[in-house]
């Protein structure tokens, strides 16, 4: 079967141009996807690809929350502004080293900037404003006097509570904003340092981040404490990029510290798992396990510094995308499935079973979990694809850099 047919088969939706979503000489390897142990970083961002094209609502022109199957066949929920922008940030990846896309992008980018209402956090306006400092550059003044970026940590919720995700979203926009050439026009100078110290604060001795700084209740509490890996993973990006901008290396010795934390707390099966505590700096949460954690997040942070410090961490990165690719608790290639659609995340079949590891992870009882308790639950998403893009878009793991890596 030709590469396009069964690309359009796994979602029963046509794919336009796939076979020039990438450069030419990297097209023959890209169109030849074998699911191996150490795989093909062009054949990663070609499946990504195939995936957003499933998930695109053509009139809206935007990208949707998630897809799935149901008993009529694959459906798209309600089109979402934010998973859109990441997945034009990974899209805008592969533009920048002369690839194709299977999208007209401006009339997207277009749909995506004109309705703001969206925002609600200065987790949106970082995103916003990262996204078009990326990929609208000419618009990047008409977005920076749209928002009192000065006020905002204290103008809204996620700000005044601190969450580490959001923060570090805010931090990265404004620091893409000062790379494309903002402070010509806005001092971003001091609400740069200023977010970099709060989320500075939520960055524990060990290296990990908790969720927030300041919960509103006390179902909140733990959140001081805990962190996903997204938030270890955003922070690493953000703390990369704002040095980058600003010319400072303080934030490097910090993106480091968690860097070194939660490849040091990887699984044996390349797992980024769930959730961390930053006072002991041990895995307290395993489950769910998001594919978008180890082929899309968690290689967006490690590849951002490792960028900036010169510092390899290629091998904790193919071992995430082995989980991935069949190398995880259940045996399965998370592209490729018995039902024809991409899984999203391995978790625990009952909650009971979750809070029972997570009481054992707390107090730092490590035992294996049986299978038999886990489940796959299948579902797409475009901010999966877009970070997978986003990551691995412009460059990747180079071949022989990817062997030397598994030695």
């Amino acid at each position: 079967m030709a590469p396009e047919q069964e690309f359009v088969s796994k979602f029963g939706l046509p794919l336009p141009s796939l076979t020039e979503a990438v450069p030419t000489s990297e097209k023959r390897e890209a169109l030849d996807v074998r699911f191996v142990a150490t795989p093909d970083i062009p054949a990663l961002n070609f499946w990504a690809m195939q995936g957003l094209a499933a998930l695109f609502d053509q009139k809206e022109k935007l990208f949707c929350q998630r897809g799935g199957l149901s008993g009529g066949g694959f459906y798209r929920e309600n089109a979402s502004r934010r998973r859109t922008i990441i997945a034009l940030l990974g899209l805008q990846r592969l533009l920048d080293i002369g690839g194709r896309v299977p999208f007209d992008l401006a009339p997207i980018r277009e749909a995506t900037l004109q309705d703001r209402s969206w925002v609600q956090g200065i987790g949106d306006i970082g995103l916003l404003t990262w996204f078009t400092a990326i990929c609208a550059p000419e618009r990047l003044e008409e977005v920076l006097r749209g928002f009192e970026l000065e006020n905002a940590l204290e103008s809204f919720p996620d700000g005044r509570k601190g969450c580490t995700t959001e923060l570090a979203w805010f931090l990265a926009g404004i620091a893409h904003a000062q790379l494309a050439g903002a402070s010509t026009i806005h001092d971003l100078t001091d609400v740069a340092a200023e977010t970099y110290h709060r989320l500075q604060d939520n960055q524990g001795e060990t290296g990990i981040f908790g969720q927030m700084a300041s919960p509103d209740s006390v179902w909140q509490i733990f959140r001081r404490r805990f962190g996903t890996l997204a938030d270890q993973s955003y922070g690493i990006y953000a703390f990369a990029t704002f040095a980058r901008a600003f010319e400072i290396e303080e934030p490097l010795e910090c993106a480091l510290a968690c860097a070194n934390a939660i490849c040091g707390l990887q699984g044996e099966q390349g797992q980024w798992w769930s959730q961390y505590d930053k006072r002991t700096g041990r895995v307290v949460g395993q489950y769910p396990l998001s594919a978008i954690y180890q082929d899309g997040i968690a290689p967006a942070g490690l590849l951002a510094l490792g960028d900036t410090i010169d510092r390899s961490f290629h091998a904790a990165i193919l071992k995430g995308l082995s989980w991935v690719t069949g190398g995880n608790e259940l045996g399965i290639d998370f592209r490729k499935t018995d039902r024809d659609l991409p899984c999203g995340s391995i978790g625990f079949k009952e909650d009971a079973s979750q809070r029972r590891s997570a009481v054992r992870n707390f107090l730092g009882i490590r035992r294996p979990t049986p299978v038999e308790l886990l489940r796959i639950k299948r579902e797409s998403r475009p901010d999966h694809f877009g970070w997978l893009l986003y990551a691995f878009g412009s460059a990747g793991l180079p071949k022989v850099i990817a062997a030397h890596a598994t030695k």
